[in-house]
């Protein structure tokens, strides 16, 4: 039944769902590589659809930005919508010198500056589900597409004040940093759901470099068909 932040019928949503932080792009996901789709929800302009990606029924539902704002839709996904794997589709920004842009990383697992996953008793370390880094090693290797797996920082701060963080995270091998791969792992794995988050480099924060608009989106459309064909193979290997 309809929640507080989703307007959707019960069984409107696939048990798989692709969850980027733009609306604008879930948007683009259904428009792009969908056919059949619907839009299922619109609640404070969050959307969510659901469609078919090559005759299978996949859902795609925005997080907006941040750990509280995933962790809502997470949430309200798994416990009244019966979704029972998530799949994080975004960009981050580089931490890890030798890593150019454009790459594809998998988060293996998270470490944050939020309290959030010690406050809901995730377990520790924030991890991806296996099965599913197994799913996306399989996928990535017969489609001939490199990515690199380990750990990305999410931050509850876009603005940072100085560098510090940055410098802490680069020493340690982190790969990228984002601001919604802690919410979901931690809260799925309290809920019982499985979690994976991959993204595409646009930002190098140790260079400076930057992806162009035109450049981000051909880019991150590789690393979106991905994340589509990856949550087919879940489902076809539950």
């Amino acid at each position: 039944m309809p929640t507080p932040h989703i307007n959707a019928v019960d069984g409107a949503f696939a048990p798989t769902v692709l969850m980027p932080g733009d609306p604008k792009r879930a948007q683009h996901i259904a428009q792009t590589f969908m056919t059949d789709w619907e839009q299922v929800t619109d609640v404070r302009g969050m959307l969510g659809f659901t469609g078919l990606f090559e005759g299978h029924r996949l859902s795609v539902m925005a997080s907006g930005m941040g750990m509280p704002s995933a962790a809502i839709y997470i949430t309200e996904l798994v416990r009244e919508y019966d979704v029972s794997t998530i799949i994080r589709v975004g960009t981050a920004g580089v931490y890890k010198p030798e890593l150019q842009l454009r790459q594809i990383v998998a988060a293996t697992n998270a470490v944050t500056n939020s309290n959030m996953p010690e406050l809901i008793g995730a377990p520790s370390p924030i991890a991806a589900s296996p099965r599913m880094l197994d799913v996306i090693k399989d996928v990535s290797a017969a489609q001939g597409i490199a990515v690199e797996f380990g750990t990305v920082f999410t931050s509850d701060i876009f603005y940072e004040q100085n560098s510090n963080a940055q410098d802490e995270h680069t020493a340690n091998g982190v790969l990228a940093v984002e601001m919604e791969t802690a919410a979901l792992y931690s809260v799925c794995a309290v809920e019982g759901a499985e979690a994976l988050s991959m993204f595409t480099l646009t930002d190098h924060l140790v260079t400076g470099e930057h992806l162009s608009s035109d450049e981000r989106q051909l880019t991150v459309n590789e690393m979106l068909e991905l994340g589509l064909r990856t949550a087919v193979a879940a489902d076809l290997s539950k």
